[in-house]
């Protein structure tokens, strides 16, 4: 019943033709799924990913008109994407600087490689060095070649003021590991969590920030961070683990390209369990991933009501 990694990250933008732009031209990943929020289905929810849709290459966006995220902690901080080598963070720190791409230059952090960067709606992202380990299968549509590919997700970046009670439920509860700690660019102590096999594919990173207000989503924030659960028995496992452990959630929850389990970790920040399957290709051939709006079964009679909705990519 173990956690093998980051499922997806999920992030909020205000702005979905520019997001769109961005995370396929740009960033050269591909949209494997566009459908919508299925608690709020005026918005997209839009996923990019690697060649096949893998778990754990996943960063997906729900589209919301709503102001710039208050940074603060209490919140998911840095979203890290994974590359092969250092050529190519050399060949991103170039196209990066031609596309006019805040970033902060190539640095070592935590013995690792890394180039900080933002999109232009304040989205703090980083991309960084993992050997080829970890989910990654490239793309042959993307501008960006294949050798330089983003491969999936990397670490992701927790900000919270009291380390000890995310930890509780990060090893007691979730069965992560805390295994090193290093320091941030401001200093703090960084502390790190890895579950599975562990790697960057398999780690939660958490900076203690005490005295910082809590952050207020937005535009440009992280809403949720999601683990990977390998098969639905497990699953099934986990909503018990969670019940017997009296922890709130919002029990058992069918989103068709996967199963979820939601629960706040006590600094407040929303994680997800979900499933490896059954995936995108549920219901779209997988050669033709996200070149039309998809709906799950249960919102597909309200097709002619969502598609008037949503804003043209």
């Amino acid at each position: 019943m173990d956690l093998t990694g980051l499922h997806h990250v999920t992030a909020v933008s205000a702005d979905a033709p520019y997001n769109h732009r961005f995370y396929t031209q740009t960033l050269g990943m591909r949209l494997v799924k566009k459908t919508v929020n299925q608690d709020d289905t005026s918005a997209y929810h839009l996923f990019y990913a690697d060649g096949e849709a893998s778990p754990g290459t996943d960063l997906t966006f729900f589209d919301w008109p709503v102001p710039r995220e208050q940074r603060g902690s209490h919140a998911a901080v840095r979203t890290f994407l994974r590359v092969r080598d250092d050529a190519a963070l050399d060949y991103w720190a170039g196209r990066l600087a031609d596309s006019g791409v805040a970033q902060s230059g190539i640095e070592t952090r935590d013995g690792r490689d890394m180039l900080p960067f933002e999109d232009r709606e304040g989205q703090r992202l980083g991309l960084i060095v993992d050997g080829g380990r970890g989910p990654g299968v490239p793309w042959a549509r993307s501008p960006v070649p294949t050798e330089h590919q983003i491969r999936g997700l990397g670490p992701i970046v927790l900000s919270v003021p009291d380390l000890a009670p995310t930890a509780v439920v990060l090893t007691q509860v979730m069965g992560m590991r805390e295994v090193r700690t290093y320091a941030s660019e401001e200093g703090r102590a960084i502390h790190v969590f890895e579950m599975g096999e562990g790697g960057p594919a398999a780690e939660v990173h958490v900076k203690v920030e005490p005295g910082l207000a809590p952050a207020v989503q937005g535009a440009g924030a992280v809403h949720h961070v999601a683990f990977r659960v390998t098969t639905f028995d497990e699953y099934d496992e986990w909503a018990r683990r969670l019940k017997d452990l009296r922890i709130p959630n919002s029990g058992k929850v069918d989103r068709f390209y996967f199963r979820s389990l939601y629960f706040r970790e006590p600094n407040g920040i929303l994680f997800e369990l979900a499933t490896d399957g059954p995936g995108f290709a549920a219901d779209e051939d997988a050669a033709h991933l996200g070149e039309k709006l998809a709906l799950p079964p249960f919102l597909e009679g309200r097709r002619a009501a969502i598609e008037a909705g949503l804003k043209p990519l």
